[in-house]
Formats: structure tokens, C-alpha cells, sequence
């Protein structure tokens, strides 16, 4: 059985703790898409990745991105944003769910996504004197910045990043070093999703009485 999965058609009781339909924005503000579902362990329930469904610009329609580098959007109420260009978001390996269906093939996936950060930070892109790692300035608001300067990637067993940039020759954007702090909305969802995971996992295992979620018809 796959270690990792997704939410699909789960759907909680209260709409309002669910993330999925909140908008991602990236650089300059930029809409990035909606985050259409997350990637979440199955032994603890905690989420590795959210999906985002960019409506139709990127040609492979979604793309991931880890739950470390998500904050609380402070333009937009329930939204979020992400330290991502577009340029960014299309020099990753394409998402394909179905990957999720073997261990081996995600775990094959992660590598090749993998291979797109290196460690210690890329100042500029490779021939050339444009600097493309955010600096102190574009980073404000933001309040990991002070983590991003000078760390080195940590890709773990888990297959969170910790931190970390785009490898050199790509667009860089920084990785920092947890999840926590995303803001309120994040935490409750992230808390239900631990609390429901085996619900998620066997449908069939909700117990009488107990019914907590519905599916979607």
C-alpha cells in the first residue's frame, strides 16, 4: 500500500477548516492557481505537499509544492502564498497523481523533483548578472527570510525539505525549515487531517455515531 495519498473526495463537516479551493499567489502577487488537495503521510497524517491547480496556464494543468514553504497570505484573507514565478513552477518535473499509486514511482518522482534544488543559496542564474535569489527587501513580510540566507538543503526519508534553492542554472527560491507558523487556518486543517487520516485512508472505518465527514456526490 502506498505510504502517501491524497484527500480527493473527503470532505469535513465544517467546509471552513478545509484549505482546498484557497488561492496561492507567488511573486509580485502573482495567482499561481487554487490549491485543489494535499499530499499527506499515511502513518502521521501530517502533509507534505500541497496541489495546486493553476486553471490553465502550466501545460501539465498542476504542480506541488512543500507544505514548509506555504505562510498565510497578508494580502488575501484565507489565501496563501508561496516565494514562486511562474518561470519557477514550470522548470519542475511535471506532476502526474498517478505517481502516488507506487511508492517506487513517487518516490523515483521525488528524486527527479529533488534534483531541482541544491544546497546553499544561487545569487544569480548561471552566465548571467541577474540576480535571482529574493532579496532582504522583496522578502519583506515574509518572516523566514532571515533562515534562507546562507542554509543548505535537507531532503529527508520523509520527503519534506527543509531547506534549500533551485539548482543552479534554474530560478532559486529559498526553503525554510518547518511548516509551523503557516497561521490558524493551516494548523486546524493540518489538526482535523491527523485526527480523521485512517477515515481518509478506509472510508469504511467510521464508526457509528461518529460520522464526522461527508463525501462529495
Amino acid at each position: 500500500m502506498a505510504q502517501q495519498g491524497m484527500l480527493r473526495d473527503y470532505r469535513f463537516t465544517d467546509a471552513a477548516e478545509d484549505i482546498r479551493g484557497s488561492k496561492l499567489f507567488g511573486w509580485n502577487d502573482e495567482k499561481l492557481g487554487k490549491i485543489d488537495d494535499v499530499i499527506f503521510d499515511h502513518a502521521s497524517g501530517l502533509i507534505r505537499y500541497v496541489v495546486v491547480d493553476t486553471g490553465g496556464w502550466l501545460s501539465t494543468k498542476k504542480f506541488i509544492v512543500p507544505s514548509e514553504r506555504l505562510r498565510a497570505s497578508a494580502e488575501h484573507k484565507d489565501d496563501f502564498a508561496v516565494d514562486l514565478s511562474k518561470e519557477q513552477v514550470e522548470s519542475l518535473p511535471p506532476y502526474d497523481e498517478s505517481h502516488l499509486e507506487s511508492d517506487q514511482q513517487w518516490a523515483d518522482y521525488e528524486g527527479k523533483y529533488r534534483s531541482k534544488w541544491h544546497t546553499g543559496p544561487v545569487m544569480h542564474r548561471e552566465g548571467t548578472d541577474r540576480n535571482i535569489t529574493p532579496t532582504t527587501q522583496q522578502m519583506t513580510g515574509n518572516f523566514r527570510s532571515d533562515r534562507a540566507v546562507g542554509s543548505g538543503l535537507t531532503f529527508k526519508d520523509t520527503g519534506a525539505f527543509e531547506r534549500g534553492g533551485f539548482a543552479a542554472g534554474t530560478d532559486t527560491v529559498e526553503i525554510s525549515q518547518s511548516a509551523n507558523g503557516i497561521g490558524p487556518r493551516w494548523d486546524t486543517f493540518q489538526n482535523r487531517l491527523r485526527e480523521r487520516r485512517k477515515e481518509v485512508i478506509n472510508p469504511g472505518s467510521t464508526q457509528s455515531g461518529a460520522d464526522t465527514y461527508s463525501k462529495a456526490s
